[in-house]
């Protein structure tokens, strides 16, 4: 084993290639908060967390001020310790999406550099129950594309291989949401699956009365339909459709899913690493729902998410959504609709650190303990 010797930490902005429009918000600009690890045997492990468009400053903030300092000096491999030390030592503002985006840039770095020091690829380290995963596509969904467009994009879906193409509903109207989905799934056909993303927009009634109408389109999920911390209106809405309901991105913590899956109110858990606060949480998570029979199909993040779907006996999906490009050397290899996890020991991620450093709006390096 060997100590962290020191830590650096970087912050940069990152334009989503197109435009990103949903129910409630739109998405402006990826913070990509990247953490680099070093430690006594000179391995380097890199980990790396997000928002989009928001509070990455903030995350930088807890991360040089309260966390990395109390991480110098600790053994690389204690990776549950560390967890468990740093969530403590910033129980005040658990659960929350600040700091459980600050665990997870620490959390994937320790995991980078053991399995880097394993001579593994994360998904056999953490668990190799397959090699690739189907992928569905989410980057020509968006709700301000029109009809045709939403189509094209479909077909265009169709014809690369992907297994599956979501689309963001919550338009005013039903009757609109209804012959947008109608459209796509008249140009996927039955061969392809279908979800529907809502962004948390809508209220229980509504929510329910959007299931009715879209129940004859074989929906594979309706994502996200209410605020995640309405546990009661998810357990109405999925007692009264059978389209499957899928939460999890806007989720913090282990127990909150328990709670989902105890109580049967989703049908698809979409666990993010970097919400959850790190490889760590996410595999008790995926195991959780393993327990309940319950298909994972995180949420963003496929350079790091392939990997972690097919460590897990239930990985179901990987979300294609690009947008590492500008800052790696690697690209999400996907081969008739399959994502392939990387061979390489590690997160399997190349990263550009010229560009990086060159994009860079914030560094700090962190080389005392508290």
């Amino acid at each position: 084993m060997a100590h962290i010797e020191h830590a650096e930490i970087y912050l940069v902005a990152l334009k989503p290639k197109v435009m990103r429009v949903d129910a409630i918000q739109q998405f402006v600009c990826q913070e990509t908060v990247i953490v680099r690890l070093h430690d006594a045997d000179g391995a380097i492990g890199t980990g790396y967390s997000y928002t989009i468009g928001t509070g990455g400053s903030s995350i930088v903030a807890l991360l040089a001020d309260h966390l990395l300092p109390r991480l110098i000096g600790r053994e690389a491999e204690e990776i549950e310790a560390i967890w468990r030390d740093l969530k403590f030592h910033t129980h005040a503002t658990t659960v929350g999406a600040i700091t459980s985006l600050a665990l997870a840039a620490i959390d994937t770095a320790l995991w980078d550099i053991r399995a880097l020091k394993s001579r593994l690829p994360l998904y056999l380290l953490a668990g190799g129950a397959r090699s690739s995963i189907p992928a569905y596509t989410t980057e020509g969904g968006w709700l301000h594309l029109s009809q045709t467009e939403l189509v094209e994009d479909a077909e265009r879906a169709r014809a690369a291989g992907f297994h599956g193409v979501k689309i963001k509903i919550g338009k005013s109207s039903v009757k609109e949401d209804v012959c947008r989905v109608a459209a796509v799934r008249e140009a996927l056909g039955d061969g392809l699956d279908l979800m529907t993303d809502c962004n948390q927009a809508f209220a229980v009634d509504e929510a329910i009365r959007r299931a009715q109408a879209l129940s004859s389109f074989d929906l594979a999920w309706m994502e996200e339909p209410l605020p995640a911390d309405d546990l009661e209106g998810h357990i109405r809405l999925s007692a009264s459709t059978s389209i499957p309901v899928a939460v999890g991105e806007s989720i913090y913590s282990t127990r909150h899913f328990r709670d989902y899956l105890q109580q049967r109110a989703c049908s698809v858990v979409q666990v993010d690493c970097a919400r959850i606060g790190g490889i760590t949480p996410w595999l008790k998570t995926a195991h959780l729902a393993e327990c309940f029979n319950i298909a994972v199909a995180p949420h963003f993040l496929m350079e790091l998410h392939v990997s972690l779907a097919c460590a897990a006996p239930n990985g179901r999906w990987v979300e294609y959504i690009p947008q590492l490009d500008e800052i790696t050397t690697t690209r999400l290899r996907i081969e008739k609709g399959k994502a392939f996890a990387p061979e390489e020991p590690g997160l399997g991620i190349g990263w550009d650190w010229d560009a990086i450093r060159g994009r860079s709006e914030i560094m700090h390096a962190v080389r005392k303990a508290a």
